[in-house]
């Protein structure tokens, strides 16, 4: 295992309140600077057996890992198919976007890797980029183009499944198209109750937000517009806000589509996620830095608290 030299540091944690009711949201004054030196770092989750966050260096070809009790940083895949998000299914296990291989696949807990989905009747997918498990055990994840766009998230290639899609494997493997009216999807995540999935589109900065009818998708109502840059990555916390990554920080919503306010970061935020062992900490992976601050707020339900 290659340990990683971690950045001891902090930089300051600007709240910025722009509704009333993101008056109970605040914490620490300071993020920590965990570890800083990735390219483009992506796809953070946090596994709360291991005690440890997963996130990606896309043009690094890495996936790192940052351990909760030594605050250590080592390299836990490489090379690693130009991984991109990350999640964990109802069993724990890790679900990945390989950009490279232009697969998703579930690493099992003997570390055995297997291919979840790779191709659409016969036509490869172009990069899975964000990945969500919901509780009957079905994967929805989002295909743009970013890791065929060029080499450097990927390899260079062309688009053959006729768009840019998001999809949903089965339990029993059966891969479907559940949305094909994006540009660019990337960022997705499931509302507490799993009725509603809310889908970034990057190059739209825009959120939708869908109603979830089992396997399928309807709706796709507008939720929010990005005033700064685009929305990438996103989460839930427990009262149903929605937590966006944008060029300025993490922007939070209230279910009803108003911008509540913002946590200003020296970066641009590609993804976040809750962790922590009362889920109140939040991670963020910021252009070349993963920060992390403990917050007022809890993180969404996850699949494994179904079990």
């Amino acid at each position: 295992m290659t340990l990683l030299e971690p950045l001891a540091g902090t930089v300051p944690a600007v709240w910025q309140r722009l509704d009333d009711r993101f008056a109970g949201i605040r914490g620490d004054s300071h993020l920590e600077r965990l570890w800083t030196g990735g390219r483009w770092l992506e796809g953070p989750v946090y596994s709360p057996a291991g005690r440890y966050v997963l996130f990606s260096d896309i043009p690094s070809d890495r996936i790192l890992r940052w351990d909760e009790t030594s605050y250590q940083v080592s390299e836990y895949r490489h090379p690693a198919g130009n991984t991109n998000g990350h999640t964990l299914d109802a069993e724990g296990r890790l679900v990945s976007c390989e950009h490279g291989n232009r697969r998703v696949t579930r690493t099992h807990h003997d570390g055995s890797i297997r291919v979840l989905a790779e191709n659409l009747d016969s036509q490869r997918l172009n990069s899975p980029n964000d990945v969500v498990a919901a509780a009957d055990g079905s994967v929805w994840f989002t295909d743009p183009a970013y890791g065929i766009d060029s080499d450097y998230e990927g390899f260079k290639g062309e688009i053959e499944t006729g768009g840019c899609h998001v999809y949903r494997i089965s339990p029993d493997g059966q891969l479907t198209v559940v949305a094909d009216d994006f540009n660019r999807p990337n960022g997705l995540a499931f509302s507490n109750d799993g009725s509603l999935l809310y889908i970034t589109d990057t190059e739209e900065a825009t959120i939708r937000v869908f109603t979830v009818n089992g396997d399928t998708l309807s709706g796709g109502e507008l939720f929010a517009e990005c005033g700064n840059g685009a929305f990438d990555g996103i989460r839930l916390d427990s009262e149903g806000r929605v937590w966006g990554a944008a060029a300025d920080g993490v922007h939070i919503y209230h279910p009803d589509g108003t911008l509540l306010g913002k946590l200003l970061v020296p970066e641009t935020v590609s993804n976040l996620c809750f962790g922590g062992a009362k889920r109140n900490r939040l991670f963020l992976t910021a252009t070349t830095s993963l920060y992390s601050l403990y917050t007022t707020v809890n993180g969404g339900t996850q699949p494994y608290d179904h079990q």
